[in-house]
């Protein structure tokens, strides 16, 4: 009876362990993720303990046995994962998941930003979408870089969708952008600039006025030689949207839909009806689009232009003053009409 006893305890106690330890082996170490939530986007700020990840993971149930987790991140002794954007995908096991948060592997986010009247407007769209603050990313901004200097310093970023890790310092957020400006300046493109008598910062502050001239892919080419064609010609450039910028820079937060006559005369060194040739840098941050529609401008004879009441977005064009005065009094009544006096 004793033998038996034995050899029962024998078979069944090692067979237990076997079990428990099976078990555990999975909890810790098979794939241990909620298929229903893979693949879950965990965004890990600086100084967040396990525990606060780990009642995250329980909220959004996460884990199908969340047990093992806090078992294995103690005893390689985690406490507070390395910050940044992680992804947790269905193969993967509480093991997996503390050693991604010890090593940091995160995923780079895709960071996109358009066109933006300032710095402090690229900072704040960027800051919005990565873990910093947006004074800390316009200091980063304001960073001279060369040949976007002072002035120029709104050409220097190009809008575009850049990969970052969500936790990247403001310097390198900056340097990243500056530098796909300076690829997108290949020789043959600064070469295209030099044959129209600019350089890639000035060619960006022309870019910027057709972009606020125009908003229609087709006509902003047009524009940009219309504009171009003056320069040559030693004429000012007289674009509303300097003007516009000139008043929103003494009285920022203004509504402009109508220029007035009094309105010219501002002086302003971004007023092209004040000043002759090109403002000293860009009114707004000039996206890729415009900067080829000048670099790409098809060749006319178009001197003047106005906003064309018969097709919306676009500009009647011409040659001849009168001709263009009579398209000035078509869009002039146009406005009276609809009761636009500012």
């Amino acid at each position: 009876m004793k033998k038996g006893i034995v050899w029962l305890f024998g078979i069944l106690i090692p067979s237990a362990l076997i079990y428990m330890v099976w078990l555990g082996y999975g909890v810790l170490f098979e794939p241990n993720v909620n298929k229903d939530v893979a693949p879950y986007t965990l965004y890990v700020k600086e100084g967040i303990s396990v525990n606060d990840v780990y009642a995250q993971l329980l909220s959004d149930e996460v884990l199908d046995e969340p047990e093992g987790f806090l078992l294995i991140a103690n005893r390689k002794g985690l406490e507070f994962p390395k910050a940044g954007h992680y992804i947790i995908t269905e193969d993967m096991s509480s093991n997996s998941v503390v050693n991604m948060f010890m090593a940091g592997l995160q995923i780079p986010v895709k960071v996109t930003f358009t066109g933006a009247s300032s710095l402090a407007e690229v900072a704040g769209k960027l800051a919005i979408q990565l873990m910093q603050d947006s004074s800390s990313v316009l200091r980063a901004l304001e960073s001279p870089r060369k040949g976007w200097e002072a002035d120029m310093s709104l050409g220097a970023y190009l809008p575009d969708t850049y990969e970052f890790f969500w936790n990247a310092a403001p310097e390198t957020i900056a340097e990243k952008i500056y530098q796909n400006t300076i690829e997108f300046w290949t020789p043959s493109r600064i070469l295209l600039a030099e044959e129209l008598g600019l350089t890639p910062s000035e060619l960006g502050t022309l870019a910027s006025i057709v972009m606020k001239e125009s908003h229609k892919p087709e006509d902003r080419p047009l524009v940009a030689r219309l504009y171009l064609n003056r320069l040559d010609k030693g004429m000012k450039l007289q674009a509303d949207p300097t003007v516009i910028y000139a008043l929103q820079r003494k009285s920022p937060g203004i509504q402009v839909r109508r220029v007035l006559r009094k309105d010219l005369k501002i002086v302003d060194p971004f007023n092209t009806y004040y000043i002759k040739g090109l403002p000293p840098g860009p009114i707004c941050v000039p996206e890729k689009e415009a900067l080829l529609a000048v670099l790409n401008a098809p060749l006319h004879d178009y001197l003047y232009m106005c906003a064309d009441p018969d097709k919306k977005g676009y500009h009647a064009f011409a040659s001849s003053y009168n001709e263009h005065l009579r398209n000035q009094r078509k869009w002039t009544r146009y406005l009276n009409r609809q009761n636009i006096y500012r």
